[in-house]
């Protein structure tokens, strides 16, 4: 059996899991909804706090989507009860990060500026973090579905990605850049 498709799944009390015969789940909580349609081969137990899912059969394509269903359902009601967030630090001279309404605004060394408007449930905010005796400016994105914030933070660092030698560009803030020498390291 699958190691993650057999844990059980803890729900908080201020959630709501809703099972179609569709295949479609949605759960609702706190901070919103989130649907998504699963395959209607699975079956979802409910019995009080705890969500079990259990596969129909052994075979090689349930096997794949037991694991599956049960870890994005985790997210789901991880989602809409606590919510989800990842942190960018813009690391150059010149690089900023500004807000228009819940347009975000980015000025990478490019002769014009990147704007990228916050899609439907997901939100930007500015931060600064104090790096020595300077402060880098930086974006978190926040939102209750993981895949669409980890794909938002994944788009914004892909506008200039951290480079090696001088570390500038656009990086997680637990990324860690290993740093290269200049070719005059080598020279004597």
């Amino acid at each position: 059996m699958s190691r993650i498709g057999k844990k059980v799944i803890h729900i908080p009390s201020n959630v709501t899991v809703d099972v179609h015969e569709s295949g479609l789940v949605t759960v609702k909580g706190p901070l919103g909804t989130l649907s998504h349609p699963f395959s209607k081969a699975m079956k979802y137990e409910v019995e009080g706090e705890h969500l079990t899912v259990v596969r129909p059969d052994d075979s090689i394509e349930m096997k794949a989507l037991h694991g599956t269903t049960r870890a994005i359902l985790a997210n789901m009601i991880e989602g809409v009860s606590k919510g989800y967030s990842k942190k960018l630090i813009i690391n150059g001279i010149g690089y900023r990060a500004a807000l228009r309404g819940t347009t975000l605004v980015l000025n990478l060394g490019y002769s014009h500026e990147i704007t990228l408007p916050a899609p439907e449930g997901i939100t930007f905010k500015l931060f600064e973090k104090s790096v020595g005796t300077s402060k880098t400016p930086g974006v978190e994105v926040t939102g209750i579905d993981k895949q669409l914030v980890g794909e938002m933070a994944a788009r914004i660092r892909s506008y200039r990605k951290p480079e090696p030698y001088l570390g500038k560009g656009i990086r997680y803030e637990n990324e860690v850049i290993i740093r290269k020498e200049g070719k005059r390291a080598g020279k004597k």
